[in-house]
């Protein structure tokens, strides 16, 4: 069985580095090193690659068709970045001499880092708005239906919702989601109080919220289509309205989302629609397009009252992952949010 990488290594890796805790113990579980002998070719002009191919020891030589090329050396800033971070790929890698990579699967990074991204959001701020909400009154199923997520949901889907949601009676001290767990429900709490927590590495608890009548929670993985990334536990008896996971795709995440092929938002773009790139500043860094924005997705949130309400803004990641997750919050705020269609891998850009 192949080494697997050092993980003083990988914490160089761009955007590897970002990763917190258990999302980066589940990457460095399945990066391995491959050693790979001089003028062996990693991948080829126009291949269709979702793997991400980090140099970790060596050279490489990256070609194009029409005869540029570049030598990467390992240890330098470029090679923190992966080789040629397209699909399909724009150039052909070959290395120059004996050397070391790594290749780590796209869709898994995408998927940890929309999880990590996510969960670094404040529990607390978010708290904060639904408290005001509460003290507006107290009909549960009145606040969610005057709440800016729900004014987007068709009339129809919210009939439906109502229809297929269902009614379970619980206890206090009942663990209702389990951190590290699938995400199979979105609840709304009909009655009664429960807390949000987060365990650490070091398994201690750290207590993030507590949310009462009318608020809702379990989106977070529905959204990122990953593990839960906190526990939730009933602090009283009280009784919950439960969606599942294919219910909440289909009634509310996907009326919430507009997707755009790349030359629709293009010609968006041309009207006054701004880029807005989710993924992490190291990311936008090094492969952007033109005139974007960068707002990572965990800071979403909290910076959403920069963005201008009269404009149109284009999210876009590396898949579509992050930026459905980040258009579906912006559209509970009232911004008018496009995801890029299959991200920058679809584009070609």
């Amino acid at each position: 069985m192949a080494e697997l990488v050092e993980k003083s290594i990988l914490k160089q890796l761009i955007p590897v580095n970002s990763l917190q805790g258990e999302n980066f113990q589940e990457l460095a579980s399945k990066a391995r090193v491959e050693t790979v002998p001089a003028g062996r070719v990693l991948f080829k002009e126009g291949q269709l690659d979702k793997n991400k191919v980090y140099l970790i020891d060596g050279q490489v030589e990256l070609m194009t068709a029409s005869g540029d090329s570049t030598i990467i050396d390992a240890g330098t800033k470029t090679a923190r970045n992966p080789l040629d971070n397209h699909i399909p790929k724009r150039h052909t890698a070959k290395t120059k001499v004996a050397s070391k990579i790594t290749r780590i699967d796209a869709d898994l990074l995408d998927v940890l880092l929309t999880w990590d991204q996510l969960a670094g959001i404040e529990v607390d701020e978010i708290q904060s708005e639904k408290q005001s909400k509460r003290e507006e009154g107290s009909d549960w199923m009145t606040r969610i239906l005057q709440s800016k997520a729900f004014l987007q949901v068709p009339p129809a889907n919210i009939q439906a919702m109502f229809m297929r949601i269902k009614e379970i009676p619980v206890a206090a001290g009942q663990t209702i989601v389990r951190q590290g767990d699938d995400g199979e429900y979105y609840y709304i709490i009909q009655r009664g109080e429960c807390k949000v927590t987060r365990s650490s590495k070091a398994k201690t608890e750290l207590t993030l919220a507590t949310l009462k009548e009318g608020d809702a929670f379990g989106e977070e993985a529905l959204l990122s289509d990953a593990k839960r990334n906190a526990s939730v536990t009933m602090n009283t008896d009280g009784v919950l309205m439960r969606l599942s996971k294919d219910d909440f795709n289909e009634l509310l995440k996907e009326p919430m989302l507009s997707w755009v092929d790349f030359p629709q938002a293009e010609e968006m773009v041309k009207n006054g629609a701004v880029w807005l790139d989710v993924r992490l500043e190291s990311e936008h860094k090094n492969s952007a397009l033109p005139g974007s924005m960068n707002m990572p997705l965990f800071t979403l949130r909290i910076k959403a009252d920069k963005l201008e309400p009269d404009k149109k803004y284009i999210l876009y990641c590396d898949t579509g992952r992050r930026s459905s997750a980040g258009a579906f919050l912006l559209s509970e705020r009232g911004v008018q949010a496009y995801c890029l269609q299959g991200g920058l891998q679809a584009s070609g850009s």
